[in-house]
């Protein structure tokens, strides 16, 4: 491995949404803001939306881990309870069954559907008697059947004379809002009253990003990606977090191959080569293509000149 060359106690750029390494971007603090405003407010369905490796479930990690926060700040009687369903590709008995084990509610596996919603109704009046809010966040949610999405839409219908029982995040892919422009979820989609759509890291954030996660890793030396890595590594990957961590590192593998302490531009693009995801690096063939006009016009030049 790579890390006593470089002076680090872990790996900085793991795939795994470790929240340690959560780096507040623009669009994850604007992402932040709005699950944190809704989830005070406590009305209706939340929606993010981002493509694959941007970031969302990371997100959702660390809003759970806030809200854990928030808890800590308050008495035991008030705060947030929460669920997190990390696959819920389920048919709505199968869905219910979960929350159920979520919220430690007593039911029996093999009971009708109506006692499994019936028990957990009475599980969401307790929780509210207490004054606490309950959040359910649902990842990879462009995967759910839509026959559980409406039974998620019947559940929020549930409310005391102040505040609904239960509120839904939804964190899914672009088709998600393909999804929810079926007919049959027209409801749940009038319900939606706070969403963003989550994207990439700008140019200006990357350094920083690459930076903050070395730091978090204990990296402690001078610059090691430089500026023309940096640059390039925004080229192949568009800021997507999830290529940036793949590409910077195997990048610096190559680096440490070649006993180098800096990552350079020529490693990145050769790390992007080897990683079928990254994106074509116009620069590189910009500029390939213009050494070849000048070379086809220089030897025009020359036979005509001869």
């Amino acid at each position: 491995m790579y890390l006593s060359h470089f002076g680090l106690s872990e790996p900085p750029f793991t795939l795994t949404p470790d929240t340690s390494f959560y780096f507040a971007c623009s669009a994850y603090q604007e992402a932040m803001n709005t699950l944190m405003v809704a989830a005070m407010q406590g009305e209706g369905f939340i929606k993010i939306t981002g493509e694959v490796g941007n970031g969302k479930t990371m997100l959702c990690r660390k809003f759970l881990a806030n809200l854990a926060d928030a808890n800590q700040k308050q008495d035991n009687q008030h705060g947030f309870v929460t669920a997190f369903l990390p696959n819920p590709y389920l048919e709505p008995r199968s869905l219910l069954l979960a929350l159920a084990e979520e919220f430690h509610a007593s039911v029996d596996a093999q009971q009708e559907q109506h006692e499994i919603l019936k028990q957990l109704t009475r599980v969401l009046l307790e929780f509210a008697r207490e004054g606490k809010r309950v959040i359910v966040c649902l990842d990879e949610a462009q995967a759910m059947p839509l026959e559980s999405l409406e039974v998620l839409r019947l559940l929020t219908n549930l409310e005391t004379e102040k505040r609904k029982l239960m509120q839904v995040v939804l964190f899914g892919q672009p088709e998600l809002d393909e999804r929810l422009k079926q007919n049959s979820v027209r409801q749940l989609r009038q319900r939606i009253s706070f969403q963003y759509h989550l994207k990439g890291l700008h140019r200006d954030e990357l350094d920083r990003y690459l930076r903050y996660r070395l730091g978090v890793s204990g990296y402690t030396g001078e610059t090691l990606f430089s500026t023309g890595a940096v640059a390039r590594l925004h080229r192949v990957t568009g800021g997507t977090p999830r290529l940036v961590n793949i590409i910077a590192s195997k990048a610096m593998m190559l680096a440490y191959g070649e006993g180098r302490k800096q990552v350079t531009s020529r490693h990145i693009g050769k790390a992007a080569a080897d990683t079928p995801e990254s994106r074509t690096d116009w620069h590189k063939w910009l500029w390939s293509a213009f050494a070849l006009l000048l070379g086809a016009e220089l030897v025009i030049s020359w036979m005509v000149m001869k």
